[in-house]
């Protein structure tokens, strides 16, 4: 019976931890890239976010300064959209892309996207299962109880769900970031190739922690049918 931690399923993850570097070290080079490029407007990523706002007749989602490289997120439940200091103070095409992906969010909570609805609805199970479904599972292997291996597979399968509905969700933001920048003449056309880079390389992380969570579900199953 193979130990969990250097067991033969391992080499499973070797592709997608390969695809989760090479989507890091992209999204780093491609935003540090951009992040030297001024807008031709010469706006701040808080100017950018509050004038998209407004313009899709949202009023009631507050912009704030968090500290960190790329925390940049909306929060639903506070309605607050929250910017890097970097990305917040800003004028380069990547803080107005960020931005602009982070309103994406406002706009698709403000029109009740129902992909971000039934991740909102899949949180809780993932917040239980990030911390809970391997040390259930471990436990459940070592000592030949397949009820709690079946419950750390279960909850673990909730997390995958949680980022599978997220792709759909960033990549949403990211179009909607993407036309309105265009639509609202923000940005020069050339100017929106350089954030859709921004916004795909991104994007990738994305689907990289995807490939890397359902890897890890089908390693948990298949040591599941060899206990």
């Amino acid at each position: 019976m193979p130990f969990f931690f250097y067991d033969p399923t391992m080499i499973l993850l070797i592709p997608a931890i390969i695809l989760a570097i090479w989507a890091q070290a992209r999204v780093s080079s491609t935003y540090s890239r951009y992040s030297k490029v001024r807008s031709a407007q010469g706006i701040t990523g808080a100017k950018a976010a509050q004038f998209l706002l407004n313009q899709n007749g949202i009023f009631d989602v507050e912009i704030e300064a968090v500290e960190g490289k790329l925390s940049d997120h909306y929060d639903p439940r506070s309605k607050k959209l929250r910017l890097s200091a970097d990305n917040y103070r800003g004028q380069s095409l990547a803080a107005v892309a960020v931005a602009a992906h982070e309103v994406g969010h406002a706009i698709q909570h403000n029109k009740g996207y129902g992909p971000l609805q039934i991740r909102h609805a899949f949180l809780p199970v993932t917040n239980i299962g990030s911390w809970a479904a391997f040390p259930l599972f471990i436990i459940g292997f070592f000592f030949q109880t397949p009820l709690l291996m079946d419950l750390g597979i279960l909850l673990f399968a909730g997390v995958v769900i949680f980022h599978f509905v997220t792709l759909p969700v960033e990549f949403n933001a990211s179009n909607r970031a993407l036309a309105q920048l265009s639509s609202q003449g923000m940005l020069l056309e050339q100017e929106v190739k350089g954030a859709r880079k921004v916004l795909n390389a991104a994007a990738l992380t994305y689907v990289a922690a995807t490939a890397v969570a359902l890897i890890h579900l089908l390693r948990l199953i298949i040591l599941r049918g060899e206990d």
